[in-house]
């Protein structure tokens, strides 16, 4: 019997979800807007993935709200995508996906997620809650750092410009760009 494309017998909003997020590179082009990865060949470099699977990804995204669409570049014509508040909402899931992975995996986590304003040095909580002050972290004042399990060479130039301490959502300036 044939997988199906959908999950349009399921009354579940779980399978609902998964329909938008449930492909094998979403949510990790989800995860690099987080870490402010905005520009196609960006995603392409750090990914890896088929131009056109890339392509399809942030097409959909774009069209399910979850990223938007905004000109950087007139001529030529150059677009970046960003998170949307509906993209932005995604952060829970994919914190508790990491920890996840580093729990059940036993994997070093290759970043670390902290409260910006309180600068204690504290991983967040499993539920993005600052060990110190007790406050859910809004996703703008989550500083990410490099973990214990960060590739400390890096061979392409988006990987090497999230080795530092960075606000979740800033836009990541790589050295290819900052040369332009």
């Amino acid at each position: 019997m044939a997988l199906g494309k959908d999950y349009a017998a399921q009354e579940c909003t779980i399978a609902r979800a998964l329909e938008i997020i449930g492909e094998r590179w979403t949510l990790l082009v989800v995860r690099d807007a987080f870490y402010g990865v905005r520009r196609y060949n960006d995603f392409l470099v750090r990914l890896g993935a088929p131009r056109a699977v890339l392509a399809s990804r942030l097409q959909t995204l774009t069209a399910e709200g979850i990223l938007e669409k905004r000109r950087y570049q007139e001529s030529p014509p150059r677009d970046e995508y960003v998170l949307t508040e509906r993209g932005i909402a995604l952060w829970p899931v994919l914190r508790s996906l990491s920890l996840w992975g580093r729990e059940q995996l036993g994997q070093e986590p290759i970043h670390l997620f902290r409260h910006a304003t309180c600068g204690t040095g504290r991983d967040l909580g499993p539920y993005g809650e600052c060990p110190d002050c007790g406050t859910v972290v809004p996703v703008p004042d989550v500083i990410m750092v490099p973990g214990p399990g960060i590739d400390r060479i890096p061979a392409d130039p988006v990987s090497q410009a999230l080795r530092g301490a960075k606000r979740l959502l800033e836009p990541l300036e790589t050295e290819a760009v900052a040369r332009r």
